[in-house]
């Protein structure tokens, strides 16, 4: 369930704003977007699982304030950023 190190890395590298950027709003939704993709995954296997349908539920409302933040904040960045994860219309 958790991600690789190369796989975090390699997200990390991709979304980051600045060279040594681990933290930025950009990194941590793309981390939790993937995170929540894995987990929509298990569920197609585990329908029953509600103790992990309930940390999916806490890591979208994450997500989702990391992205309301970020709109406020920047809307440029926040409109680059949903559609190149691909999460919105």
């Amino acid at each position: 369930m958790a991600l690789a190190k190369e796989e975090k890395q390699e997200i990390m590298e991709k979304f980051k704003v600045h060279d040594n950027d681990t933290g930025s709003p950009e990194v941590q939704v793309a981390l939790l977007t993937n995170r929540i993709k894995d987990l929509t995954e298990h569920f197609k296997n585990h329908p029953q699982d509600y103790h992990s349908r309930k940390g999916l539920l806490i890591l979208v409302g994450k997500r989702r304030k990391l992205l309301d933040y970020l709109k406020k904040k920047n809307y440029n960045r926040y409109k680059k950023l949903i559609s190149n994860l691909g999460i919105r219309k």
